[in-house]
């Protein structure tokens, strides 16, 4: 159909130029989830010294062959408190995990190992060690200079407690995307009210903002703006003044007569890039530009609101975040027959299951693009490309995972 972008075109054109933000230096505290900006090199030795792997006796290997020789205990380490002489021949010093391991000691002996004389003076041990035996070398983890964490991780638990090994208090991470959500329509009302007889509750936003801080973002709830060009005019206005990096629009963007919202965008001074996509659900989605705020316009039908959050919101947030993005699309077989499609792409609601080592998806039987039941049961969305033939139980498709 005339006038309908591609769905693929659509997204090149709304990532075509999108960079990561500028990042921020924040306290290693405070920066779980957040992507790196920079990368992380150890700032030290880890460990910086030979430590003991084990509770037990360093001692030279050596010593440890004759079973029968006594080993005259000097002193000992703990970790905190390393013992500064050196081990001879004949002698061990008491070891404890984590302590330095003495000079002139090559291996720890485990205290299970050990058989100690009645005044604990004295040890012998019952087996024979190998040098290096329960020692963790100096840098065996990583050595200072060596780059720990590359740019664009996103800080998880193990990459944290990396990072502050590596002797880092502070982390220079991407600044996560502000979204500012908009919900608009007169109908509208927001959960717990009483509506009258014509109105609705509000739901999409609630949605499409928990897409949003999955993907990384910081959310700025505009609430809801009836249909009205002044209020819609005036929270365009508190987004910008806030700063956000991405507006979205839930609704008002097609072509009623009280569709208002494209209209008020471009006399607040947005250039329309995109309007009108060819996909369902979801064709009424817009894209511009307000100055440097990038301008997303989903549709207010709740599935196709949140479809297209999946498709777009997605992964224009995660790039501007400096986050890795890549759809989790299979293969699956078909566990039911579907109908040739017409010019749009088809995202169908679909339960994906694994059976006899396939992937099975079974189309929902109803895919009104107001129903939300549907949707929350579904768990993959069957792609299904413009114009294509029907297809039979058993043929292959490909499928959106969405969870």
């Amino acid at each position: 159909m005339a006038g309908l972008l591609p769905v693929d075109e659509a997204l090149r054109r709304l990532l075509d130029d999108v960079t990561a933000l500028p990042h921020e230096e924040i306290s290693i505290g405070e920066a779980a989830g957040r992507v790196l900006a920079v990368a992380v090199e150890a700032r030290r030795t880890q460990p910086p010294f030979p430590a003991s792997a084990m509770d037990g006796y360093a001692v030279r290997a050596a010593d440890t062959v004759d079973q029968s020789t006594a080993l005259t205990v000097i002193g000992q380490s703990i970790a905190g408190e390393r013992f500064d002489g050196a081990v001879g021949a004949g002698e061990a010093v008491r070891i404890f995990t984590g302590a330095p391991v003495p000079k002139g000691a090559d291996a720890v002996l485990l205290q299970e190992d050990a058989e100690p004389d009645e005044d604990g003076l004295t040890i012998r041990a019952r087996e024979a060690v190998t040098p290096g035996r329960h020692v963790r070398a100096a840098g065996l983890d990583f050595r200072a200079g060596d780059v720990l964490l590359a740019k664009g991780r996103v800080l998880d638990a193990a990459a944290l407690s990396l990072a502050a090994a590596g002797n880092h208090p502070v982390l220079s991470v991407v600044r996560p995307p502000l979204v500012a959500i908009l919900a608009t329509g007169s109908e509208l009302l927001p959960p717990g009210s009483e509506p009258g007889p014509d109105q609705i509750i509000a739901s999409n936003g609630y949605g499409v903002a928990a897409l949003a801080r999955d993907a990384g973002a910081r959310v700025l709830d505009l609430g809801i703006a009836p249909d009205d060009r002044d209020v819609l005019a005036a929270r365009v206005r508190e987004a910008i003044a806030a700063g956000v990096d991405v507006i979205v629009t839930l609704g008002g963007a097609s072509v009623g007569d009280h569709d208002l919202v494209r209209e008020v965008l471009e006399r607040e001074g947005m250039a329309l890039d995109f309007w009108k996509i060819a996909m369902r659900p979801g064709k009424p989605l817009m894209f511009g530009r307000l100055g440097e705020t990038r301008v997303l316009g989903l549709p207010g039908n709740p599935v196709s609101s949140l479809v297209c959050a999946h498709l777009f919101l997605k992964p224009l947030l995660a790039k501007l975040g400096g986050r890795p993005h890549v759809a989790d699309i299979r293969e699956a077989v078909l566990g039911e027959a579907m109908k040739a499609n017409d010019h749009r792409q088809d995202y169908v609601r679909a339960a994906a299951t694994h059976e006899d080592g396939h992937l099975v998806a079974r189309p929902f039987a109803v895919q009104d693009s107001s129903m939300l039941t549907t949707l929350a049961h579904a768990n993959a969305l069957i792609i299904r490309e413009p114009n294509a033939a029907a297809s039979e139980t058993g043929d292959v498709c490909r499928v959106l995972m969405l969870r």
